[in-house]
């Protein structure tokens, strides 16, 4: 009846809203179907777009398949997708994962993107076509496999370590390739001098935007973060990712090239993680809208009649990818249960073999028999990594059993965590670094007990980097931030600061990921008290802390320093309930 009225003439409601209400709707009942069967969310959002292009669905709301709105939301999701990439693009990792990059990486692009290359030139495809089906066929869902890693409890196995440095080289190529890719197509005069023309106005511009970074972001963000306006903070961060990614446009390069340069920038600084934090859920948002936009071109007609391809591709996809994954991992020293799991986290094409596609598909346009092919594989098979990287455990024990692989084999050195936060465990956790914070935290790491501090003033969290604390400039009450702190690993958090509403804000958030944290907080009068102790909490009463040291301290200046502790308390509590 809604669609129904939707469609109707006398409707005031645009065809927009109404398409973007239909697409978020279905959206999140699809993810909770999914999500019930512990499959990828992501493969939702394909299904939600084929369902809406194919059942009549966009009629009822007046739009159709070519609706531009669509196609710039998707553009919206992929320029936030990629000042994502930039931001999580950690130098500092590449620095200690470059072999496994260079090697494996290389290795496994060179054998998938090559053998991909080659079917499409038997094919009868043309070149540029060729290389784009090689390159998108070459790249894995980072997200889908460091997600399922996280999902499994094991995000610091060597598997996962390993599939994230091939994941780094797979994310240095796509940025390299999107932007020769105009070259490729023969935009311009020559080829060869469009590829390095291309590459050496890219470095130019990466190399500006770090300086700017700097020198003029660094600075500005300082600045923001003084006025402690969250507001404030997130609009400046989506307003350098639209500059510098509007930079890059005019530069006749690419908005997606910009939107990286600008997640480039702040991923060394300390406002990293508070970006992260604040850029995922608008991230989130139009990266739906960007699957299902390319589910809106899936035509399942086609697919039924070319299902056999679509069967035999998903299938030769993820056992070839799968087994050079797993090959390259084998030629770096990694354990073979390890490597399996690596292999099959990175069997699949990903999000980004996507937005390759439609990148190339703004300098000519595809054959629809081969794009409708690649788009439905690269749906199937990122929907079944998640099951395939659930059986690579257990088909490692069934080889051991055999004899056919060792047992206990060691991973190399060079796959440790080298990240303070990422391998912090057992820790504590201090929300706020004023007085008492940095009071607790001192005598913590006295005892030898790890601490890590989520702190918003961004003077004092420069001062803890430069001291070799570990902190992040994050906001407790963000999920996000928790996550970062490895929260689910700590023994305690404690909530140096006597807003109770920031803590009780907090509190449903820190047990949903550790029910057995032993969790500290402070309170100013007996109500607050009250509130937090009926949640389980450990209060430090502030009001009866500071009444019993200036009782202790009166009772000295009259030299009645004979009564007794339990005197003391007795005195102040009567004196504080009152």
């Amino acid at each position: 009846m809604l669609f129904n009225l939707l469609a109707a003439g006398d409707s005031t409601i645009t065809p927009f809203f109404g398409l973007l209400a239909m697409v978020l709707v279905l959206a999140v009942l699809a993810s909770l179907l999914l999500v019930k069967f512990r499959q990828s969310t992501l493969v939702g959002y394909f299904a939600v777009g084929v369902l809406i292009a194919n059942s009549g669905l966009l009629w009822m709301v007046g739009a159709d398949k070519d609706d531009p709105i669509i196609a710039n939301l998707g553009e919206l999701g992929v320029i936030l997708l990629m000042f994502t990439l930039g931001i999580e693009f950690s130098l500092g990792e590449l620095k200690h994962l470059w072999r496994v990059a260079l090697f494996g990486g290389g290795l496994q692009v060179l054998l998938s993107g090559g053998i991909a290359a080659l079917v499409a030139c038997l094919g009868g495809l043309g070149g540029p076509e060729c290389a784009v089906i090689g390159v998108a066929v070459a790249l894995s869902s980072t997200a889908v496999a460091m997600k399922s890693f996280q999902d499994l409890g094991q995000p610091h196995n060597p598997g996962a370590r390993a599939a994230l440095g091939i994941a780094l080289f797979q994310d240095i190529l796509v940025i390299l390739f999107i932007l020769v890719l105009p070259a490729i197509y023969g935009v311009g005069s020559s080829p060869l001098m469009g590829v390095v023309s291309a590459l050496g106005k890219g470095a130019l511009f990466l190399g500006a935007a770090l300086v700017l970074g700097k020198y003029g972001v660094t600075p500005l963000l300082h600045a923001v973060a003084r006025t402690r306006s969250r507001e404030l903070f997130t609009l400046t961060v989506i307003a350098l990712c639209a500059a510098v990614a509007l930079g890059g446009e005019a530069l006749d390069l690419s908005l997606s090239l910009g939107a990286f340069a600008a997640g480039l920038v702040v991923s060394e600084s300390i406002y990293a993680h508070r970006i992260m934090a604040d850029v995922l859920p608008f991230k989130d948002l139009f990266l739906t809208i960007f699957f299902v936009s390319v589910g809106l071109m899936i035509d399942v007609g086609a697919v039924l009649m070319e299902w056999p391809f679509v069967l035999i591709g998903t299938l030769v996809l993820l056992a070839a990818k799968g087994a050079i994954v797993t090959g390259a991992a084998r030629l770096l020293k990694i354990p073979t249960r390890p490597a399996l799991l690596a292999g099959a986290s990175l069997a699949s094409t990903g999000e980004f073999s996507l937005v390759l596609l439609n990148k190339a598909s703004e300098f000519r346009v595809m054959d629809p028999a081969v794009e409708q092919l690649l788009l439905a594989c690269t749906a199937v098979s990122m929907g079944l990594v998640p099951t395939l990287m659930k059986k690579a455990g257990p088909f490692g024990k069934w080889l051991e059993s055999k004899g056919w692989i060792k047992a206990h084999q060691r991973p190399p050195a060079g796959l440790a965590l080298h990240d303070a936060v990422g391998e912090i465990a057992d820790h504590a956790v201090i929300c706020g670094y004023g007085p008492v914070g940095r009071s607790l935290n001192e005598a913590l790491r006295r005892c030898g007990i790890d601490t890590l501090v989520l702190e918003l003033n961004s003077d004092t969290v420069r001062q803890l980097k430069r001291e070799g604390q570990p902190v992040l400039f994050a906001d407790a009450t963000h999920p996000e931030a928790l996550d970062l702190a490895a929260i689910q690993r700590a023994r305690m958090v404690a909530f140096t600061f006597p807003a109770v509403e920031l803590t009780e804000a907090a509190l449903p958030l820190v047990r949903e990921r550790n029910k057995g944290v032993c969790i500290f907080a402070r309170a100013k009068f007996p109500n607050e008290v009250a509130r937090l102790d009926a949640q389980g909490v450990n209060v430090i009463h502030d009001e009866a802390e500071s009444a019993g040291a200036m009782i202790r301290a009166a009772m000295s200046a009259y030299q009645r320093i004979d009564l007794e502790d339990e005197e003391v308390k007795e005195i102040v509590e009567e004196e504080t309930e009152g």
